[in-house]
């Protein structure tokens, strides 16, 4: 165990701390300096697994200041810039963030699970009952999955839309957050049959009705979950992310767990910094998705091949995969993870890059991002005094 990493990856939080919440970048980026809904729950997880009370501190101001600029729809911020007195608020880009809702539940009843604070749930539940409802209309066809709409999460210049896997189970994780606090039958039977239709539309030789079987039956669903599908069909690709929450949050048969577990281990050992790929296998210029992909973006192109979205690595979704793997009683794995998430984040000089080439190591995007800090946190905290976040 290297204590630097660890300490490097707090002093960046630290650094990172504002009177309105964590941002995105420690570096004076204008879009990274602003308190972004997920990037701020990812960094809150992790002051709350270090036990650092300033950092726990800046975590709730995070909260607060999501929570204070909710629209009157329901909406959670993508983003939030504070100058002086006036907010200037982002509810996404190209479309809205549909992740910003359910991390925004995630991260106020993780604070309070963690406080062991209920009325702290409480103060914030019209808030959160808001963000249920939308949840709902989202599903727009009333069958238990969120519709999805192409940019609309954490992968915003990628080709996933529709049914995003990742989506679907980042609500279970927020349902079963609040739920630990309202313990309601009707919550339970929703995650009951969101957990379900997962389970039919994404995992092999699954029983039961299909949103699209004729595009289920076009595919072949081996190793790991699909990443969405959609009207037009399936896309197959790998997502390292959704099939990491997969696995700690328990989804999917024993049987087909342990293949995620087996190609998700061989895949990591073939990248160059034996990190995870976020989608894999990259979306090549010969390829049918190829101008979506190169259209997906507002201000430059980033989804390079082996770049990016576009099967780049990212500190950060390694760190959900080290949880997944010590979920699944893999300490050693998770530990060769944490290592190689120090590493690089150790590149020129710490400067913790927002993600890599995973072919070539080098860096790309913005320096100092603090999510990649919080992954090293989140992992190193679990690993070594047995953190349990609420799930």
């Amino acid at each position: 165990m290297n204590d630097l990493n660890y300490k490097k990856a707090i002093e960046l939080l630290q650094k990172a701390s504002s009177t309105e919440g964590f941002l995105a970048s420690a570096q004076d980026v204008s879009n990274y300096k602003r308190v972004w809904a997920r990037d701020g729950i990812i960094c809150g997880l992790a002051a709350l697994a270090s036990g650092d009370a300033e950092l726990i501190e800046t975590f709730h101001k995070t909260l607060d200041t999501l929570a204070v600029n909710q629209h009157h729809n329901g909406t959670i911020p993508s983003n939030v810039m504070t100058n002086g007195d006036i907010d200037e608020v982002s509810y996404g880009g190209l479309a809205g963030r549909v992740d910003s809702v359910t991390w925004f539940i995630i991260g106020i009843c993780q604070y309070a699970f963690y406080k062991k604070d209920s009325s702290f749930v409480k103060k914030y539940e019209e808030n959160v009952k808001k963000c249920l409802l939308l949840l709902e209309a989202w599903e727009f066809n009333n069958k238990g999955l969120l519709y999805v709409p192409l940019s609309g999460n954490w992968a915003d210049e990628y080709v996933t839309d529709g049914y995003v896997l990742y989506d679907q189970l980042l609500r279970i994780w927020a349902l079963k957050s609040y739920n630990h606090f309202a313990d309601d039958l009707t919550i339970s039977s929703k995650i009951s049959e969101i957990s379900k239709q997962i389970e039919i539309n994404f995992t092999p030789n699954a029983v039961g009705e299909k949103y699209h079987e004729r595009a289920y039956n076009e595919i072949k669903i081996k190793d790991f979950m699909p990443c969405s599908f959609s009207p037009a069909g399936y896309k197959t690709q790998f997502d390292a992310f959704a099939n990491s929450l997969a696995l700690y949050l328990n989804i999917g048969s024993e049987e087909f767990q342990k293949s995620i577990l087996e190609y998700s281990i061989v895949l990591k050992n073939k990248m160059a910094l034996h990190l995870l790929p976020a989608f894999w296998p990259p979306i090549e210029k010969s390829d049918i998705d190829w101008n979506l992909l190169k259209n997906n973006c507002k201000y430059e192109f980033r989804n390079y091949p082996n770049e990016f979205h576009n099967g780049g690595s990212w500190s950060m979704v390694n760190g959900f995969y080290g949880l997944g793997l010590l979920s699944k009683e893999k300490k050693q794995e998770a530990s060769e993870v944490l290592e190689a998430i120090n590493a690089a984040n150790a590149i020129e000089n710490y400067s913790f890059y927002e993600n890599f080439n995973s072919q070539t190591k080098q860096p790309n995007g913005v320096a100092f991002c603090t999510w990649s800090a919080a992954a090293a946190i989140m992992l190193h905290q679990s690993i070594n005094i047995n953190f349990k976040f609420l799930v």
